[in-house]
């Protein structure tokens, strides 16, 4: 079974997230503790895709149409490394 860990940003993101959101958020966690990355990439809601600049070596989900879920997969792990919720905003803070 996989393993979820959250930058303590996170928290305070999701506490000001659109309920719809929240929630999308947190079905996107039960498939990653349950099924890992296949998990996500069978879901075409998600729209699951590698970063690139400054970003490299992260994923993003898509959450809604604005929103975003930044993460990183440590395999050996077996661990999702969630960095940030972010409303499109790519920028590293």
């Amino acid at each position: 079974m996989w393993r979820i860990e959250e930058h303590l940003r996170v928290d305070k993101q999701a506490a000001s997230l659109p309920i719809d959101i929240l929630k999308r958020y947190e079905k996107w966690k039960d498939i990653v503790l349950i099924s890992g990355p296949a998990g996500i990439k069978l879901v075409r809601g998600f729209h699951d895709e590698a970063l690139v600049g400054q970003w490299k070596g992260y994923r993003s989900s898509r959450l809604g149409l604005h929103w975003r879920v930044i993460y990183r997969i440590i395999p050996e792990g077996l661990l999702f490394q969630v960095a940030s919720i972010t409303a499109h905003d790519y920028r590293r803070s």
